[in-house]
């Protein structure tokens, strides 16, 4: 276990010499929990030392993350499983956050943090910036919400410190706001590798202690206190924080950029994990709590778990970057497999009792294996409503099944059907001739002079590629073309030779390499009037890229207004060595900065170059969309596995593939597979639908072919919970409480929400309950789900019944969590045994 020590340095004239006490300090839950599985007698020691208060547990989480890539969730869960495993092991929570050696830190952490129960955090690796020199040491760290956490950055400059004359003197002289806060940390101990502090250190510290009894060169030390005793001291120093300086926003590390693209697989695993794991609370609530055919189902908390901490561990802050050696990810890879196979299995054990006699419905299933005279229907694991292009297997289907398919491919082995489907947890179904179309669908034409220009057009958006390049994007509505004038969109590559660490850097100076790939094999695919789609080849060096783009009929939202989404599905066979793969769109668009998705919101980055602050973000993270945007219009991209973006002036990139040798020789060598989309949207960003887009576009909805008598049961599942009254509130999060006793039929059932405000403004929203749900309490939580502050549960009533509802006001970027206490176990139907008439009759649905 790495293990750290801590001194504090105190500048003359400013307090006492403490005791010449040692107190260790450790971070990472899992670190606890493999010592407890691996090694029971010496966690147990460990243990004890915890108690008599010599060893310090520290960053309530469980592991030391990544800060720029976890989603808002799993950030949460960060927490929520480190915090919950120290308290159980130690009988105490952590007060004081630490990401020591994180590649920068989100603006959401502040909020995050305090709601973790923390209120302190530690931090230094913006002391790595290349360019500018972080102003801080000691400050009000004030994230996007508004929220704050006090702040230290060791002015030693490392969490590895050897604890000699140098560190001590430089814990002073680098001090960048002594006026403010006289006081540093000094970290000291072997850590990257283990060992942690030695008698070495130990003696140094002693020796200088000694010194500083009787001459001022360099500060006096203090020995003994824990992390949490120093940040106590520095706010009663600095009056609560008020003398001290306060920075707002994200804290980007002008380094390690090429992290955000490095190692491809690895981020695909992170996000798709992320969303499956959130679909399956989803549809595992509402199994526990409706039971419809399966009375004993439970809701699987300790397999969930285990599958969190799994994607939890390939958070830590060099597997997840793609800045590890090979063999870290020869393991990550095995988790998320183990993640995905577990995580789909928990799917279809809820589906069946949900659905029961129903089947998945993907490309590759086969129809056979369908109910006869079935019926195709969605659940949408989304809060969102949403209209859905879907695939449908047709090799071996039955009359009944291609009826609902409204194009064919041109093989005649897949199917294209359109699907409607409401709110969260209710099911979509699918638009027939017989059911009339959406109006919202937009038939597809596709154009092609033969050879080297190609159109794909809807009512609402249109795209052309000439010469292998997207020479044209054009708003039809407006008759606005986005692509400026001169310019053409594509993929783009790079030389990649960072100055110093190859798998973590990449430098200004690859902007200055850049060279245009132009598609080659154009070829129509799908001519509509669901899906256009035509087929393109690039072949650079010893890679190949094949990239089909795309387009539907229906919009990216079913906002007023939405326009269509260009798909774009790549598989790459990647052979190249320091190069750096991107798509690009030159925009007809000026803003001086642009918008990208960060945990629970958005952050605003320049587009230009006015100062060095500016210069240093050339490339930045982003999560599902980046964003370019002026009055009236805007393009973004959305992404669904990348999380590198950049936009000078009006170009507008995500990044796609790195090719480093180190730590890793073979790092991304081989096939990739992965999707963005191009999205136009008339209005700004903040009146768009992007966020929401961007949402369902990493979403899709899950197909399952029902026995047609399942339309009462259909009916039946309407969506458990809706937000009203305020778009810029998202529904993020269903889940069972932390602290429901699943095996027993016994105790309080809770059903935990944690919803957000996404666009940065305040909100005034309701939360309506489904009248089936009998929810007797309603809390405003932490994120540790203690009950905060109970909320006044109104009805009113609806066609289904009487529903109620608890109003909740935000403000911009605030993330609540709510938990509504159940008066019963759970939602049977009252049918007897034996032959169903059909799945759930509604008039006997009853409550126990």
């Amino acid at each position: 276990m790495s293990e750290q020590d801590i001194a504090t340095l105190i500048p003359p004239g400013y307090g006492r010499i403490g005791l010449p006490s040692r107190k260790s300090l450790a971070s990472s839950a899992q670190q606890y929990k493999w010592l407890e599985q691996l090694y029971p007698p010496l966690f147990e020691r460990v243990k004890a030392q915890v108690l008599d208060g010599k060893f310090q547990p520290i960053g309530g989480s469980w592991v030391e993350n990544d800060a720029n890539m976890p989603s808002g969730e799993a950030l949460v869960r960060q927490f929520l499983f480190g915090q919950r495993y120290f308290e159980s092991r130690f009988g105490k929570r952590c007060d004081t956050a630490w990401l020591p050696d994180s590649f920068g830190l989100t603006g959401a952490l502040p909020q995050l943090i305090r709601g973790a129960g923390m209120k302190y955090f530690f931090t230094q690796k913006l002391s790595w910036n290349n360019i500018n020199v972080f102003p801080h040491t000691t400050f009000n760290w004030v994230g996007i919400d508004g929220t704050q956490v006090l702040c230290h950055m060791t002015p030693v400059d490392t969490y590895t410190a050897q604890a000699t004359v140098g560190d001590v003197n430089k814990g002073q002289t680098n001090h960048k706001n002594l006026e403010s806060s006289q006081a540093a940390l000094l970290v000291f101990g072997n850590g990257d590798g283990g060992g942690g502090p030695l008698a070495k250190m130990l003696e140094n510290l002693r020796r200088i202690r000694a010194v500083t009894n009787t001459h001022r060169e360099l500060p006096p030390v203090s020995m003994g206190r824990s992390v949490d005793e120093f940040f106590v001291e520095l706010l009663a120093a600095s009056n609560a924080g008020k003398t001290l300086p306060n920075w707002h926003g994200e804290l980007y590390l002008e380094f390690h950029r090429g992290t955000y693209t490095s190692h491809g697989s690895i981020k695909k695993g992170n996000r798709h994990s992320e969303i499956l794991l959130r679909d399956v609370e989803h549809v595992a609530t509402l199994a526990s709590l409706y039971k419809l055919h399966k009375n004993d189902y439970v809701y699987p908390k300790q397999r969930i778990d285990d599958s969190w901490e799994k994607v939890l561990l390939n958070q830590f802050h060099d597997v997840l970057p793609g800045s590890a050696i090979g063999m870290v990810y020869e393991d990550a890879e095995k988790l998320y497999a183990e993640v995905r196979q577990d995580g789909e299995r928990l799917l279809e054990e809820a589906f069946t009792v949900l659905f029961p006699d129903s089947v998945a419905v993907t490309r590759n299933s086969n129809p056979k294996s369908f109910p006869s005279s079935g019926k195709l229907v969605g659940f949408n694991a989304t809060f969102f409503r949403r209209s859905d292009l879907i695939e449908v297997p047709l090799v071996g289907a039955g009359a009944g099944l291609k009826s609902q398919v409204l194009q064919t491919s041109s093989d005649g082995k897949v199917g294209y059907a359109v699907m409607n489907s409401p709110g969260g947890g209710s099911l979509g179904t699918v638009c027939t001739p017989e059911t009339g179309l959406h109006a919202q669908i937009f038939p597809v034409s596709v154009y092609t002079n033969g050879s080297d220009n190609f159109v794909l057009r809807n009512s609402t958006v249109q795209l052309t590629i000439s010469k292998g390049r997207i020479s044209s994007l054009l708003d039809v509505k407006l008759g606005r073309e986005l692509i400026a004038q001169g310019s053409t969109g594509g993929l783009v590559i790079f030389e990649d030779r960072p100055n110093y660490w190859d798998a973590w850097d990449v430098e200004c100076h690859h902007l200055e390499t850049p060279k245009q790939l132009a598609f080659t094999n154009v070829s129509v695919v799908a001519q509509g009037p669901l899906r256009g789609s035509v087929r393109a080849e690039v072949k650079y060096d010893r890679s190949t890229i094949v990239v089909t783009i795309s387009l539907d009929s229906i919009t990216a939202s079913v906002k007023e207004n939405s326009r269509s989404l260009f798909h774009f599905d790549a598989v790459v066979d990647w052979h190249q060595r320091h190069e750096f793969l991107k798509f690009e769109l030159p925009l007809d668009i000026h803003s001086n900065h642009a918008t990208y998705e960060t945990q629970f919101g958005h952050v605003h980055r320049p587009t230009h170059k006015n100062t060095t602050w500016d210069i240093a973000k050339f490339e930045v993270c982003g999560h599902k969309y980046a964003d370019l945007s002026e009055y009236g219009y805007g393009v973004a991209i959305l992404s669904e596995s990348k999380y590198g973006f950049s936009c000078s002036g009006n170009l507008l990139c995500i990044s796609l593939l790195r090719a480093a040798t180190a730590p890793d020789a073979e790092q991304d060598q081989g096939e990739h597979r992965f999707s963005w989309a191009v999205m136009p949207h008339e209005g700004h960003f903040l009146e768009s639908d992007v966020p929401a887009a961007a949402y369902i576009y990493n979403s899709p909805v899950r197909v399952r072919c029902v026995p047609n008598d399942g339309d009462a049961s259909i009916s039946a599942l309407q969506a458990p919970f809706a937000v009203e009254g305020a778009r810029n509130v998202f529904l993020e999060t269903m889940k069972r409480g932390e602290n429901d006793d699943h095996a027993a039929d016994s105790g309080a059932t809770t059903i935990v929400l944690r919803l957000y405000e996404a666009f940065g403004g305040h909100a005034q929203a309701k939360l309506r309950i489904a009248s089936h749900l009998p929810v007797s309490k309603a809390y405003v939580t932490n994120l540790l789900e203690d009950d905060d502050t109970e909320l006044n549960i109104m009805h009113t009533d609806d066609a289904r019944g009487t529903c109620g509802f608890v109003r909740l006001d935000f403000r911009g970027f605030e993330v609540k969590t709510v938990k509504l206490v159940l008066q019963h176990t759970g939602i049977l139907t009252s049918q007897p045994e034996g032959k169903r008439e059909s799945w759930i009759n509604i008039d006997r649905l009853s409550i126990f």
